[in-house]
Parts: structure tokens; sequence; C-alpha cells
């Protein structure tokens, strides 16, 4: 199957976004992350990230999750030279891991997922200004 980062963003977001309101945080949780992973990669594709004729990163260096696509996409960013779609602050998922999904569900919280989900909501910003801005 070819990689579709922009579909996979809203997929994951939207998931994300029921799993909260039934405080399904372990899930929920790991979805903020995959879906800013995956908006994060689009946004990048914009800035000139290599992909291959899938879709996927072409770059080992670039086929990271959500806790590295942050640092990722600001080296593509930075170097486009356009401010408006620069990241706030610092990385969200510092505390995010793929391998999370593994863990217990007593390990996630309401605390947690939002943290996760103010992240992910500052990628699907973006992700909305550059299709308003006809970059997607």
């Amino acid at each position: 199957m070819d990689t579709d980062f922009l579909d996979a963003f809203h997929r994951h977001w939207e998931d994300a976004e029921l799993l909260l309101q039934q405080s399904r945080w372990a899930n929920a949780d790991h979805l903020y992350g995959l879906a800013a992973e995956c908006g994060l990669k689009r946004l990048m594709i914009v800035f000139g990230m290599p992909v291959n004729s899938s879709g996927a990163p072409a770059l080992t260096i670039d086929r990271v999750h959500a806790d590295q696509a942050w640092v990722r996409y600001e080296t593509y960013q930075s170097g486009h030279g356009n401010a408006k779609y620069t990241l706030s602050g610092s990385n969200p998922f510092d505390d995010w891991r793929i391998g999370q999904r593994y863990a217990n569900r007593a390990n996630f919280n309401g605390t947690r997922a939002q943290a996760h989900r103010k992240g992910a909501d500052e990628v699907r910003n973006l992700i909305e200004e550059a299709v308003k801005d006809g970059w997607i």
C-alpha cells in the first residue's frame, strides 16, 4: 500500500478524539502521537523531505516516530524559512514512545493524553494552514 500521511493524520486524530471522549486514555494518547507523526511527515514533504516511490521517507533518519519527528520537522521547516509554520516551544512528545503501545493502561491518564492532544492539535493547525495556503 502507498503511504498517505495526510489521510493517516486525519484517521488517527479522529479516532483519538473519540477515545478521549470515552476516557480511553492509553489508546487516545498513542493515537495523538501517531497523528502528530503523520501530520509532521506530510509537512516535511512540503518542505523538501525526500520520499520513495510509495511515498514513505526515503532517508533512514526520517523514518522516526512522534518523539523524534518533531525535531526532524524543525530541520526541514527551518531550511525552508517560512516562520508561519514554526512549532512552538519544546517537543510535547519527548515522553511518548512507539513501544508504549505495549504498556499497561494504568500508566496513562487524562493529563498525559491531553498534553499529547495539545501537541497533535498544534500539528493539526499547521496542516490546516498548509491546506489553506495551497501547500497541501
